[in-house]
């Protein structure tokens, strides 16, 4: 049985235990290249600040830069920068930003936004978990921070092997991901993900996805998995 709530900085440990255990302050000192449904990626952080970049081809035969830091997004095209509006803008670094984050996890949970909060613990596959609920503060959140996350990490290992999100863009909807290809490139931990949804499409309570996993109420919709990992250490 789950054990009761208890403080926010249980729920700091176990996170910031995890990201030590999967790379700790390499991500920090990195950068970090990898490829996602054809288009290449690349990633740099450095405390507060970062730099994302997205490169990819369009229909013409034309080269897309997009590259999204602490001062907002810019496009290029063929080399070229780009003047787009504030909604594409917008969109685009969403875009590019949902693709690092889940890539880089679990660093991201030790954002200045992440709000951490501990909910006891569980079994998935006869397994003891560690579950966290996330959410955001608004300042410094990003326009989905009013989603929802909830993550797994494995009592005993510190794994992050599960993790369920109830977002709101596009019409909304809810999540549920599983771990697997876990893997080490050049002292940083990746996963790929067997992407779920609920077979309820009306049940967005991600606190209980590992219950309808168990129960077999969540059907797989897609497999997130990325290609091509580089982790350039930066001395």
């Amino acid at each position: 049985m789950p054990r009761p709530l208890t403080t926010t900085n249980q729920a700091d440990s176990i996170v910031n235990q995890s990201i030590i255990q999967y790379g700790g302050d390499l991500y920090d000192n990195s950068i970090i290249r990898f490829t996602f449904r054809n288009r290449r990626y690349k990633a740099r952080r450095r405390g507060g600040s970062f730099e994302y970049e997205r490169v990819f081809s369009d229909s013409l035969g034309q080269t897309v830069r997009d590259v999204f830091n602490n001062g907002g997004l810019y496009r290029e095209i063929n080399g070229n920068r780009l003047k787009i509006s504030e909604k594409d803008s917008s969109a685009y670094a969403s875009s590019v930003n949902s693709v690092v984050y889940f890539a880089l996890l679990p660093a991201p949970l030790n954002d200045h936004a992440v709000i951490r909060e501990y909910l006891g613990e569980t079994t998935i596959k006869g397994q003891p978990y560690h579950k966290i609920r996330i959410t955001f503060r608004q300042d410094g959140g990003g326009k989905d921070f009013e989603d929802e996350y909830v993550y797994w990490f494995h009592r005993d290992e510190g794994t992050m092997a599960y993790l369920a999100y109830n977002y709101l863009t596009d019409g909304g909807g809810a999540r549920f991901r599983e771990a697997f290809n876990i893997r080490d490139v050049n002292g940083i931990r990746f996963a790929d993900y067997i992407n779920y949804k609920p077979k309820d499409a009306n049940n967005r309570d991600v606190r209980t996805f590992d219950q309808l996993f168990e129960a077999g109420q969540l059907e797989e919709l897609s497999r997130i998995e990325t290609e091509a990992v580089e982790v350039i250490i930066i001395q």
